[in-house]
């Protein structure tokens, strides 16, 4: 009888022997390693893991463009109308709204309840698991943040082991957010071209991070979706969001839209998701 423990200890043999043979035969385009061997466990995390050189804080330095007050008599607060909002920039704790500011989606962190569901020809998807208002902050898209070099590197190895699950989104500073092996259930959002969220940019402390907010209210049970803006790299891949406006292909050029959201990240990623680990 074999036992649970020999058959793990068979298969890690069998893949380090497959590892040798595929350092042997490097080079060769004929060489396609199975999949099966190639996939990684996900892990989930909450923030980004900082694989190269971490942001620099400079806390003080934001937060000094913000002009709303808690003075006596006046009801403006942090929010929509606020300079550092309106810049993309979280305030800091010098903010004259201190506790009550409300230009802190991050820190905050209220963070949408969604589900994780099979779509029929766009792998797995997210939907949400409650009303959401337009505007509002439904998720961090976090990962490991790598540089061009760590980027292209991963790329180049992906591409020869024929891998098509990988979410890449750069942030600026030839800094990547790199969500194909650690990153949470923003990494799931399929691509729409007529989306119902949008990511953006935002300086928070003096690092730059990744939110998705909502462009319009999003029902119960809908599936949220973005624009992936995309960078291709590989062959073309058919759209499959089922909107009015699609543009058939990922990374085709889209048409001029009213509400262009600001600072779009530049994002190079597939469909054909992985199920979660």
């Amino acid at each position: 009888m074999v036992t649970a423990k020999k058959k793990s200890s068979g298969r890690n043999q069998i893949k380090k022997g497959f590892r040798k043979f595929s350092k042997q035969m490097e080079g060769s385009e004929k060489f396609k390693s199975p999949d099966r061997l190639n996939k990684r466990k996900h892990i989930f995390i909450k923030r980004n893991i900082y694989l190269k050189k971490k942001f620099k804080k400079t806390v003080k330095e934001h937060g000094i463009f913000c002009s709303c007050s808690l003075s006596p008599g006046s009801s403006t607060l942090c929010g929509s109308g606020c300079n550092c909002e309106m810049l993309l920039s979280s305030c800091s704790p010098s903010c004259p709204c201190r506790c009550e500011c409300n230009n802190k989606p991050f820190q905050q962190r209220h963070i949408k309840k969604m589900k994780l569901v099979q779509t029929e020809k766009c792998g797995y998807g997210i939907v949400a698991n409650e009303d959401i208002n337009s505007g509002e902050f439904i998720i961090e898209y976090v990962g490991e943040v790598i540089d061009d070099e760590i980027c292209e590197e991963r790329l180049w190895k992906m591409k020869h082991r024929v891998e098509t699950n990988f979410y890449l989104c750069q942030i600026g500073g030839k800094l990547v957010v790199d969500a194909t092996y650690k990153g949470n259930k923003s990494r799931y959002f399929n691509h729409s071209c007529d989306p119902n969220t949008v990511m953006e940019k935002w300086i928070i402390d003096g690092e730059t991070r990744l939110g998705i907010f909502a462009t319009r209210h999003i029902n119960k049970g809908e599936h949220m979706t973005y624009d992936y803006q995309l960078v291709q790299f590989g062959p073309d891949q058919d759209c499959y969001c089922g909107a009015e406006c699609c543009k058939k292909k990922l990374g085709a050029k889209s048409r001029k839209t009213k509400n262009i959201p600001r600072k779009l990240p530049k994002v190079k990623k597939t469909r054909g998701k992985d199920p979660p680990s």
